[in-house]
């Protein structure tokens, strides 16, 4: 065990560069097939449970979906509750919550817990007592603004985004001062240079990214104001260039003939300074974002042997079915290889950066354009990858979907869906909905894939002892060989699983892993909202791609720990 695992899982991704690796090797290949169920606990909320539990010390932390309590659980006594935190949030809020009540975890820090609840608010809690230290109000779910991502604490400030871009809003990330609550720096995604913090810092590597103001001149008039690019994925950070990365999502209305030009800065991966919140470069992934290829998905800050040097890269798993390594101090592409069946884009052009469309498969208002791959949820949702540097492979869990898209004209009222689009979604070659990918970002080729029937909407987590873990949607917590992928163990629990798995070393010495069932998300939601399978349209598409979830699971809200006998 190397000795800079200390046992605990203070923040969803495990570390600031996103790896989801733990050094913990007690559990491992020979052992594994004998976990047993330690202990389970009920948060009390049958919607989609995508949180990570984090753990510090003798204790986890777990926050529920809406209404966003976070729980204190005693690893001394198996999980008995400490004490619980309700933050009370807006009992509105989840009417403008585009995919389910979602929270993706809590993230520790100096004796504080920070949670974001879904009307917009960061919370500090004292972390041995429950207490709410300060609260801040971020976004305004008037406005159709949420928030679902997991914070990060870097450098003394938590980093915070919203969501809502199927609502018209503007995104943003802001970093809030981690003793007091207050807003440090805010960025914008789209509008001018001033509201996006790019100043004499900025440097973008390719030709299409630089220019003045291209957030609001790369825009139809005043449509920069309903831009989209939320930031309700992943953030990293690194310490050596001291910079964070995180993705945009997709530009405001779906329905690209309604945006015509580049739509900055949606679709892109920033890199920004903690301290003032400084653009020191960006990069456009999906110009023009034709499928809701949001790109928030992680940024792995993992150094790389390539053409015999070692990189500073980040490795973006990208939804628009590319899988990008970056050089992460200027913004360069160095490969970018498709990872998923594509007919959405024929490639990415390495000298200008830019994304190959493929013309055939470009939405048409009041048109409906057949088997564009991968779908609008993309090759990869927010569910986080993770990286094993005993492997040096990347653990993927993704989907396996193709859709049918038709362009219709949307028109913006604050607080309503703002989309302008039908779709269906369907399983791609093969018939298989998901896979879980082992995924060789030297060779830039998969080292093995297993095919799942539902998408694999769960993250991942890799530990020393070569074992790689993950759900699926039907109920079932695997454990695979990181090596091989051979099936090791399996577990079903009580509903579908979304949410993130972690792994830590409990007071009695012992290791554990402990995961979240309950379906839900926007896939899931056929299932948590009790929506009707045989609508094709119903949560925006899935009711064609999923009409046998609720044949496969039922509604959940459990904590399972798994522990050796």
């Amino acid at each position: 065990m190397p000795a800079s695992e200390d046992g605990q899982w203070t923040m969803p991704a495990k570390n600031v560069q996103n790896t989801r690796f733990s050094g913990l090797n007690q559990i491992n290949t020979s052992n594994v097939g004998q976990l047993k169920v330690a202990w389970t606990f009920s948060t009390g909320v049958d919607r989609g449970q995508e949180a990570a539990p984090i753990v510090v010390g003798d204790t986890m932390y777990v926050v529920s979906p809406y209404p966003n309590i976070l729980y204190a659980l005693d690893l001394k006594n198996n999980g008995a509750q400490k004490w619980k935190y309700d933050p009370h949030p807006q009992q509105a809020s989840p009417g403008v919550a585009c995919c389910d009540t979602v929270n993706r975890g809590a993230v520790f820090d100096n004796g504080k817990v920070f949670i974001n609840t879904l009307d917009g608010n960061t919370c500090a809690v004292d972390a041995a007592t429950g207490k709410e230290l300060w609260k801040t109000k971020l976004g305004d779910i008037n406005q159709g603004e949420t928030i679902t991502m997991a914070p990060l604490v870097v450098k003394g400030k938590v980093i915070v985004g919203n969501a809502g871009g199927e609502f018209g809003v503007r995104g943003w990330i802001a970093a809030l001062d981690e003793d007091t609550g207050k807003v440090a720096w805010k960025a914008y995604s789209a509008g001018p240079d001033t509201d996006a913090l790019i100043g004499p810092d900025f440097h973008p590597f390719y030709a299409m990214d630089q220019g003045k103001d291209l957030g609001v001149t790369s825009w139809p008039p005043d449509q920069w104001k309903l831009g989209g690019g939320t930031v309700w994925g992943w953030v990293s950070y690194d310490p050596d260039t001291d910079l964070l990365y995180y993705g945009t999502g997709n530009p405001g209305v779906w329905n690209p003939e309604l945006r015509p030009g580049d739509n900055k800065w949606g679709s892109t991966i920033f890199a920004r300074k903690p301290d003032t919140g400084a653009a020191v470069w960006a990069y456009q992934l999906n110009p023009h974002d034709l499928y809701d290829h949001d790109e928030v998905n992680e940024n792995l800050v993992i150094d790389l042997p390539i053409n015999g040097e070692t990189r500073k890269v980040i490795i973006h798993p990208g939804r628009n079915g590319f899988m990008y390594v970056m050089d992460r101090t200027t913004g360069q592409v160095l490969s970018a290889t498709s990872y998923v069946y594509e007919t959405a884009a024929k490639g990415v052009d390495l000298q200008s950066g830019r994304l190959i469309p493929n013309k055939d498969k470009e939405p048409k208002t009041n048109q409906v354009v057949r088997e564009i791959c991968p779908a609008s949820p993309g090759a990869k949702d927010w569910q986080p990858t993770a990286y094993s540097p005993q492997t040096g492979l990347v653990y993927i869990p993704h989907q396996n979907l193709c859709m049918d898209y038709e362009g219709v004209d949307a028109n913006y009222i604050a607080g309503t869906p703002y989309v302008g689009a039908n779709t269906k979604f369907y399983a791609g070659p093969g018939g298989n909905r998901g896979f879980f990918t082992a995924w060789d970002p030297i060779h830039n080729a998969p080292a093995w894939q297993i095919k799942e029937n539902f998408p694999v909407w769960s993250g991942t987590v890799v530990t020393a002892g070569d074992v790689a873990f993950y759900g699926t949607m039907d109920g079932w917590f695997k454990a695979v060989n990181a090596k091989s992928g051979e099936l090791l163990w399996q577990f079903k629990t009580g509903s579908g699983i979304i949410g993130q798995p972690v792994t830590y070393k409990g007071p009695d010495g012992k290791q554990y892993v402990a995961i979240l069932s309950g379906i839900g998300g926007w896939p899931g939601a056929l299932v948590s909202g009790d929506l009707d399978p045989d609508d094709d349209t119903a949560a925006g598409g899935w009711g064609a791609g999923l009409r046998d979830l609720k044949d496969a699971t039922t509604k959940g809200g459990t904590l399972y720990v798994f522990s050796l006998p």
